[in-house]
């Protein structure tokens, strides 16, 4: 199968899109299908064979620096038509995949969307609450043009049917277990994390540093817990915020880290600390469960989905200083809890490869096929008015994500 990818992030941007991106790739490559990818500012030319196509983008300043906005050009169409794909993804369309939408919907090709960030969240995070409104209205509209629909993790699922995106389904979640795994704890790395005091029980964090991640959540925690260490390893528009913020706590700043040193990293905390109420599902966590360190995540977005309470990790009321405070000492300081929290999460993470993940990623462009070869997906005013029209009024109720054209 001939896969042309639009995507608002990719290399050498480091997140959890990214993430999920390049290990679905690598595998894409090894089913033996072909994609071509379409990737904003300077990506690599290509990637496990896959051929990136560099689209000129501007950086979203000064909300997010670290995002670049794709700008496309004619040429990009004439690219696609030379590739003749089989099937269209556009992985969190904004820009770059609202253009990709459109040229599939142009070409009669079947089109599938990814939706991984909840843009109505991360716009009130940016101080751009005004976006809001618009900006559900732009998700469902979009998405809407798809055949297929896919969400990282059941909550989203149900905050896309929420929003009233239609024909949604669950995309596997997946973590590299062979990379990730306790046998790289390291006492150097320790060392390192902990600024020379490997005895102390050790906070991780691993990602971009952001305001939409609360970090700033974990200054409570670190005071009140007697001989508590934090690491944070990574970089972002909020880094200068945090270093001034926990400038009186004993925190280190690593910045981004990446193959075995981010392996070490992992295995060798005590407690991984995700305080983020925006997750959409949370590969860090997973790769630090992955690495027999068991999480503590908020009660929010895609982290249940990874976190079970009190199974193979814990949950905390966002918002609650005492008990995000509560529940990180809990693990750090009973040791027997922790073991057993740990092993489930290795035991867990162990069940989601990124072969099966990626497979089902091909059945739904398969789905796609079908789904475009037996209706094409109205537009949302059309479908109210020619619903409105069967029923011999002007006006009727919001669009019904069950309908008819839902996959089934």
């Amino acid at each position: 199968m001939r896969i042309a990818l639009f995507t608002e992030t990719f290399l050498p941007k480091i997140d959890g899109i990214v993430t999920r991106l390049v290990r679905t790739l690598d595998h894409l490559r090894e089913l033996g299908h072909e994609a071509l990818v379409f990737a904003p500012h300077d990506p690599p030319r290509s990637y496990a064979g896959h051929k990136v196509v560099r689209v000129p983008a501007f950086s979203f300043r000064p909300w997010y620096p670290e995002l670049f906005l794709g700008l496309p050009r004619p040429r990009l169409g004439r690219e696609l038509d030379a590739f003749e794909p089989d099937v269209v993804h556009v992985v969190n369309p904004v820009i770059l995949g609202l253009w990709g939408t459109m040229v599939a919907r142009q070409r009669d090709l079947p089109l599938l969307a990814s939706f991984h960030t909840d843009i109505t969240q991360y716009a009130v995070h940016m101080r751009l609450a005004f976006l809001s409104p618009v900006s559900r209205v732009f998700l469902r509209d979009v998405h809407n043009q798809a055949h297929v629909n896919l969400c990282p993790s059941q909550p989203m699922v149900d905050a896309a049917r929420t929003l009233g995106i239609r024909r949604v389904r669950l995309w596997p979640k997946a973590v590299d277990t062979v990379r990730y795994h306790p046998r790289n704890r390291d006492p150097a790395m320790r060392a390192r994390l902990s600024d020379g005091h490997p005895e102390a029980p050790l906070m991780l964090y691993v990602g971009r540093l952001s305001h939409e991640k609360r970090l700033d959540w974990l200054h409570e925690p670190l005071r009140r817990l007697p001989g508590v260490r934090l690491a944070f390893v990574g970089s972002g528009p909020a880094e200068s915020e945090l270093r001034h913020r926990f400038a009186d706590t004993a925190t280190v700043f690593t910045g981004y880290l990446a193959g075995d040193e981010l392996a070490a990293a992992y295995a060798s905390a005590d407690v991984f600390a995700f305080p983020s109420d925006t997750e959409t599902l949370g590969f860090v966590a997973m790769e630090a469960m992955a690495s027999g360190v068991p999480a503590v995540g908020a009660r929010a977005g895609g982290i249940p989905d990874v976190i079970e309470h009190e199974v193979n990790g814990l949950l905390f009321t966002p918002g609650d200083a005492d008990d995000l405070t509560r529940q990180l000492g809990r693990l750090l300081f009973d040791t027997d809890l922790r073991t057993r929290v740990a092993a489930r999460a290795r035991a867990d993470m162990e069940r989601w490869s990124w072969r099966a993940s990626t497979e089902a990623l091909v059945a739904y462009y398969r789905k796609a096929l079908e789904v475009h070869a037996r209706f094409e997906p109205p537009s949302d005013a059309r479908d109210r008015r020619e619903r409105d029209q069967s029923r011999g009024s002007t006006t009727g109720p919001p669009d019904d994500p069950n309908t008819s054209t839902s996959v089934r």
